[in-house]
């Protein structure tokens, strides 16, 4: 289990958290970014839909995550895993990912609407590094919509590059980013 602040910097796991509680109560308000388990998978499907439900533009074809369930979920996290970021003990970030060949695949990088804007998909890409430097994988990769450049600017500033574009089935034109960032 890893603690986060408000603002989504990683702490060492052995500190404590005090973050001031967004309703201005005493009481201590706990960050956590910790493994998605099967437990999760609910949750996970609908926060899911929910912050892609929320783009800043509908994508042609409409995402496949709009249609996320529980047990494709849980699928997912059972094929490889996902990181979540619990607030107060709710869900409100999550990223899977999954052994793709040579590489780490991370989909569905989703982050509720109320918690945007505070490094917390940096925290989550971050802890997908970490666990493929823990496997010994040189290289992550990703696909992002090309309808949506502000998802490929924040995968930039997390040292993700484009290395190609793609079409999905049925479309001429290009349609998604495939990036890639490589581990020292």
């Amino acid at each position: 289990m890893v603690l986060l602040s408000a603002r989504g910097a990683v702490f060492d796991p052995g500190m404590e958290i005090r973050d001031a509680r967004p309703d201005g109560g005493d009481e201590a308000w706990r960050v956590v970014l910790r493994p998605l388990t099967i437990a999760d998978a609910e949750e996970a499907a609908e926060l899911i839909r929910t912050a892609f439900a929320a783009q800043s533009r509908p994508t042609n074809p409409p995402s496949s995550a709009l249609r996320e369930t529980g047990e494709a979920i849980a699928g997912k996290i059972a094929e490889g895993g996902g990181f979540g970021v619990f607030e107060a003990g709710a869900l409100v970030a999550a990223a899977l990912w999954r052994v793709d060949g040579d590489a780490l695949h991370v989909g569905r990088v989703s982050v509720a609407l109320g918690a945007r804007g505070r490094g917390v998909a940096r925290s989550l890409i971050a802890a997908c590094e970490n666990e493929a430097r823990k496997r010994r994988i040189k290289r992550m990769t990703l696909k992002t919509r090309l309808e949506l450049p502000e998802n490929e600017r924040l995968f930039e500033r997390c040292g993700f590059v484009r290395r190609e574009i793609e079409a999905h089935p049925g479309f001429e034109t290009p349609t998604t980013a495939v990036m890639e960032r490589v581990l020292a």
